[in-house]
């Protein structure tokens, strides 16, 4: 089986190797992750493991929840994430944790929320050009985005016509990061390359 867990992205900085080069990497607090619950074919219907991240005070917590995290035996998480890469074998309260999943050199794929841009043009949005020389009178049509459709045909605007709207906000996944250096004393890991989200946002990182 593979592994997995549940992180929180905290930056980017510069990491130097043993021959002196320069790689960017993104820092990652990944776990630790407590086991929630263990699904099974027999009374589930799957297989599956669900994880949780970020401890948060009880007095956040409804009654079904309550329950949830008391019938495992762990404290309370923010986050919960089913994966079914984990190794079913595990039991709930079992504490899952960077170093005893990921090394030096591992592959993996991380997925996270992309940065909310809002609402944006299609100079933003799609990398439009505008129309480039404010000549002819064009004096306030640099960032339009020009014709978006014919006149007696076909009528209508074509579907996935790139137009302004609302960018990012949107579950991104990066395959095939290289993990640089894991710290387990500080739950950390340092992944070569950006990852997707802000910082503090909520990351999921599976070994390929």
């Amino acid at each position: 089986m593979g592994a997995a867990l549940l992180g929180k992205k905290l930056g980017m900085t510069s990491y130097f190797t043993e021959k002196g080069e320069q790689i960017p990497v993104t820092v990652i607090e990944a776990g630790p992750c407590p086991v929630i619950k263990v699904n099974t074919i027999q009374r589930d219907g799957y297989e599956s493991v669900q994880i949780g991240f970020e401890k948060i005070s009880p007095k956040s917590l409804n009654k079904p929840e309550t329950g949830h995290f008391k019938k495992a035996g762990v404290d309370p998480v923010r986050y919960l994430k089913e994966f079914r890469v984990l190794d079913t074998s595990l039991s709930p309260g079992t504490v899952l944790r960077v170093g005893d999943l990921f090394k030096k050199g591992d592959k993996v794929k991380i997925s996270g929320l992309s940065k909310g841009r809002g609402f944006q043009g299609v100079v933003k949005r799609h990398h439009f050009g505008g129309v480039g020389m404010t000549t002819h009178g064009q004096s306030d049509r640099v960032r339009a985005p020009g014709s978006i459709g014919g006149s007696s045909f076909p009528s209508r605007v074509f579907k996935g016509m790139r137009m302004a709207g609302r960018m990012g906000g949107k579950r991104v996944t990066i395959r095939n990061l290289e993990v640089v250096e894991v710290i387990p004393d500080e739950n950390l890991m340092l992944v070569k390359g950006g990852v997707p989200g802000p910082i503090n946002g909520l990351l999921e990182i599976v070994k390929l």
